[in-house]
């Protein structure tokens, strides 16, 4: 009887260990399904390192399977500037504001670091006189700058004597689109005839409150030609203003423009003033001859 026993016993405990067994070998199976691959048995696997596999952990896993990193340089640009250089509504971050495209003309360095010719009201500058002209030298170069009330050109000639005819000048002109052009004529007789040859350079202008503005560098020195001027020789300057047609210069606008007392050395800064017709009423020798009358009569009464 007791050999019957024990092998009932044995029989007992085998099919305890089976149903034991049997649950975490199914277990096991559902976990790391068959189909994932080895990657996948990896990741199971990591998964469950020191605790149990929990089945609700591998559902994100079926329901939003992985998907490769494109690793293109699309890809990476495309990332790279939406995270550092985009603003949060989506455009570009703003660069630095431009810079002014024109300077405006200094008159305090008149007569100091720079000579100024002024034609207007007694204390105007050069965005209130009737025409302003400053010139500097920089280096091998001359730095010229213009200004008038104008809508057309503003221009500065260099003349032997002081009369029109056989000069080299320079204009700045504006045309239709709005942009301030520097041009080189010749004078022949009246007539300012364009010559291709232009010496200037760094050139830049402004169309702005009704006035014409430019800045542009000319050489001292140029080779010797009819129509250009060596400016580190004397000259008489002419300076005259007036409108333009679709940038062509028409005549300028006062019949007799001024011109430099005496010969300009490039070499020598002034600040040279000259009155308009309006301030000079009183300047000519019959004004001044009436108003001395006039006092003389005051003064002495009547007889």
């Amino acid at each position: 009887m007791a050999a019957p026993a024990a092998s009932l016993r044995w029989l007992r405990w085998s099919v305890w260990l089976l149903l034991l067994a049997g649950p975490a070998t199914s277990f096991s199976s559902w976990a790391v399904p068959a189909d994932e691959g080895s990657s996948g048995g990896a990741r199971a696997a990591a998964g469950s390192h020191g605790r149990e596999s929990d089945p609700s952990r591998a559902q994100p896993d079926e329901q939003y399977p992985h998907q490769p990193h494109d690793s293109s340089y699309g890809t990476f640009a495309s990332e790279f500037y939406d995270m550092r250089f985009l603003s949060d509504e989506g455009y570009p971050f703003p660069t630095a504001p431009p810079v002014d495209p024109f300077a405006k003309i200094r008159v305090d360095d008149c007569g100091k670091t720079k000579g100024c010719f002024r034609y207007g009201k007694p204390g105007c500058n050069a965005e209130t006189c009737d025409y302003f002209l400053s010139y500097r030298r920089i280096g091998a170069d001359i730095e010229f700058e213009l200004s008038a009330d104008t809508e057309g050109w503003v221009a500065v000639g260099f003349s032997s004597d002081k009369k029109m005819g056989g000069d080299d000048v320079m204009a700045c002109v504006h045309d239709d689109n709005g942009r301030v052009r520097i041009h080189h004529f010749y004078n022949v007789g009246q007539w300012a005839k364009e010559i291709q040859r232009n010496p200037a350079r760094d050139e830049e202008g402004i169309f702005e409150n009704n006035r014409v503005t430019c800045r542009f560098k000319r050489p001292v020195k140029v080779p010797r030609d009819e129509t250009i001027v060596d400016l580190h020789l004397s000259w008489y300057y002419l300076f005259a203003w007036g409108p333009a047609i679709q940038g062509s210069i028409t005549r300028h606008d006062i019949d007799s423009p001024p011109v430099s007392e005496r010969v300009v050395s490039i070499y020598k800064y002034e600040d040279i003033f000259m009155p308009s017709a309006a301030y000079q009423t009183f300047s000519s020798p019959f004004c001044l001859l009436l108003i001395v009358a006039l006092t003389f009569y005051l003064l002495m009464g009547t007889p």
